[in-house]
C-alpha cells in the first residue's frame, strides 16, 4: 500500500507538471480530513507522510493559548498553565500533539481525496502561472473580458485572470464579453479566489503608465512625470519635467499633431488631458496647474500648506471649473490646498487678517493703531515675528528707533510667555487618553483644550463640523479622528455582549 502511494504521487506529479511535495501535501490534507470525521467537534489533525517510504503517521494537536484568553475551541486548544504540566518548555503558539491511529488509505472516501488532491494541484498550477506572469514585470494587464462577476469584470490574459472592480472602471464605459481591455495592475494577492490580480482603469497610475508607453523620452529618462490627477472618463492633469533644455516636455508628450496624447485619450474613453509643466516653485506650479485660467496673484500660507489664488471675474469660472473640477484636479496634482477668489474677495480677506493682526498688536504690545499699522505694513503678522525677527531687520523701519524696537521685542516675548503658561495650564486638564490618541498633535491638543475638549469621550461626542471649526482640519480628517476616538466604544460594546452571553 505504501509503494502504491508513492507510485500514485509520482504519476500525478508527472501528469500535472507539479512538484511531488504539492501532491504529498494534498494527500496529507485528505487523510487529515478523513481522520477528523472519526471525532466529535472541531479537532485539529495533522498527517505526516515519509517521502521516501510512503509510511504515514497521524497526530491530534492542541494549540497553546494564553491563560487570559480562555478556550475558544476546547477540542483544539490548551491553556498555557495546563500545557506546562505536560511539557515544561512549551510556549504560547506552540502545539501539543499525541499520535493517534492512522486511517487506512482504503477507507478514505474516494471523492473527498480526489477533490482535495485536484484542488491542491489547481492551486499550485495557478500560483505557478501567476508567478510566471509576474516575472515579466508588466505593469499594464492586457486581456479579454471573460465574464461579469457581481458587477466586476473578469479579464483573461492567457491562463491568468484579473479582476476589474466596478469602482475602478471608467464611468459610462460599456465593456462586454470579448472586448479587449488594458488596465493597471494595482495588487496581486494569490489568496484571492478566482482572479488574483486586482486591476484599475481609473487610477492616476494607469494614465502615467500609458504615457510612458507612448513617450520614449520617459523610458529613456529624459522626461519625467511628476504627478497625475484624474476625474476618470472626464478630465485629467499630468505634471511633466525635464532637466534637458533641448526638450519641450509638454510638446514631447503631446506628440506630432497630438498623436501621443490622443493615443492615451482614446484608450481612456475620450478623457481630456491637461499637460502641465512641473516647477520647484510651488506658486509657479499652481499657476500652471490652473491653466487655462490666468492668475493675477498668489498668497502662500506655508503653515497650512494652502494658497489663496486671485483671478479676475472673467477667469473665475474657468479657474474653478465645472463643479469645481479644475481647482480640485489642480489641488490633487500639486498637493496644495487652493482657494480661488476674485480681487474683491481677496481684498476683504486681507482686510480681515489685517484687522486681526492690528487688534493683536494693540492688545498684546500696548501700541496705538498707528504703530500697529506700521508693523503690519512692514509685513509683521504675529507676535513671534516681532519677538524673534533679527534686530537689524527691525531697525531698518524708519518709524522705529532702537529703544522702541527693544521695548516691542520685550513686550512680544512677555506676551508669548504668558500665552505659553496659560496653554500649559489648560493642557494640564487634558486627560491622558486624549493625549495618547493616535493622530493628535500638540498643536491640535492645544486647540481642543481651548475649546473645552479635554478627554477622548469629549472628542468622540463632537460632530465633524464642530471639530473642523476647532482645529481647521478638513472634513475627511475630522471624520477619521472622531472615528478613532469612538473606537473604544465599539470594543466595549462587543465585550459587554460577550460577557452577557
Amino acid at each position: 500500500m505504501n509503494r502504491e502511494l508513492l507510485m500514485l504521487v509520482e504519476a500525478i506529479s508527472r501528469e500535472k507538471n507539479v512538484e511531488p511535495d504539492v501532491v504529498f501535501d494534498a494527500v496529507e490534507l485528505a487523510l487529515a480530513q478523513a481522520t477528523k470525521k472519526l471525532y466529535q467537534g472541531e479537532v485539529d489533525i495533522r498527517v505526516e507522510i515519509d517521502r521516501e517510504t510512503g509510511q504515514y503517521d497521524s497526530y491530534r494537536r492542541w494549540l497553546v493559548v494564553p491563560d487570559e484568553a480562555g478556550l475558544q475551541n476546547p477540542e483544539a486548544e490548551e491553556l498555557l498553565m495546563d500545557a506546562l504540566e505536560t511539557q515544561a518548555d512549551v510556549q504560547v503558539g506552540d502545539y501539543l500533539q499525541e499520535q493517534i491511529e492512522s486511517v487506512p488509505i482504503g477507507r478514505i472516501g474516494a471523492m473527498t481525496a480526489k477533490q482535495v488532491i485536484l484542488q491542491k494541484i489547481r492551486d499550485a498550477e495557478r500560483e505557478m502561472l501567476l508567478n510566471e506572469f509576474m516575472s515579466r514585470g508588466d505593469k499594464i494587464f492586457s486581456g479579454t473580458v471573460k465574464r461579469l462577476d457581481k458587477g466586476d469584470l473578469i479579464i483573461e490574459a492567457g491562463r491568468v485572470e484579473g479582476r476589474l472592480k466596478r469602482s475602478e472602471m471608467i464611468p459610462k464605459e460599456n465593456l462586454r464579453s470579448g472586448d479587449r481591455v488594458r488596465a493597471m495592475i494595482m495588487e496581486v494577492d494569490i489568496n484571492l479566489r478566482g482572479a488574483p490580480i486586482v486591476l484599475s482603469r481609473a487610477a492616476p497610475a494607469f494614465m502615467m503608465e500609458l504615457f510612458r508607453n507612448e513617450v520614449p523620452e520617459i523610458e529613456q529618462g529624459l522626461l519625467e512625470i511628476k504627478s497625475c490627477a484624474r476625474d476618470a472618463g472626464s478630465r485629467a492633469k499630468i505634471a511633466v519635467y525635464t532637466s534637458d533644455s533641448r526638450i519641450d516636455p509638454i510638446g514631447t508628450c503631446v506628440g506630432v499633431r497630438g498623436s501621443r496624447v490622443n493615443a492615451v485619450t482614446n484608450e481612456l474613453a475620450g478623457e481630456r488631458v491637461d499637460i502641465v509643466l512641473w516647477s520647484e516653485d510651488p506658486a509657479q506650479f499652481v499657476i500652471g496647474a490652473l491653466a487655462p485660467a490666468n492668475v493675477q496673484s498668489i498668497v502662500v500660507d506655508e503653515e497650512k500648506h494652502a494658497m489663496d489664488v486671485v483671478v479676475d471675474e472673467e477667469n473665475l469660472a474657468i479657474a474653478i471649473g465645472r463643479g469645481g473640477q479644475n481647482v480640485r484636479l489642480a489641488s490633487d496634482l500639486t498637493g496644495w490646498k487652493i482657494n480661488i477668489m476674485d480681487a474683491a474677495e481677496s481684498a476683504q480677506k486681507q482686510e480681515e487678517e489685517t484687522s486681526v493682526a492690528r487688534t493683536l498688536f494693540m492688545e498684546k504690545l500696548g501700541v496705538d493703531e498707528e504703530l500697529a499699522g506700521i508693523l503690519i505694513d512692514e509685513g509683521f503678522a504675529s507676535l513671534e515675528e516681532v519677538a524673534y525677527v533679527p534686530l537689524a531687520e527691525m531697525l531698518e523701519i524708519e518709524a522705529l528707533d532702537e529703544d522702541m524696537v527693544t521695548e516691542l521685542r520685550t513686550r512680544a516675548k512677555d506676551a508669548l510667555l504668558t500665552q505659553e503658561i496659560a496653554q500649559q495650564t489648560s493642557l494640564g486638564a487634558v486627560a491622558e487618553d486624549l493625549r495618547d490618541l493616535e493622530g493628535i498633535t500638540p498643536e491640535m491638543l492645544s486647540k481642543l483644550a481651548e475649546g473645552g475638549v479635554l478627554s477622548r469621550d469629549d472628542l468622540a461626542d463632537l460632530a465633524i463640523d464642530e471639530l473642523t471649526e476647532l482645529t481647521g482640519q478638513s472634513a475627511d480628517e475630522a471624520k477619521a479622528l472622531i472615528m478613532t476616538a469612538r473606537a473604544h466604544w465599539f470594543t466595549q460594546d462587543s465585550q459587554d455582549s460577550q460577557d452577557q452571553a
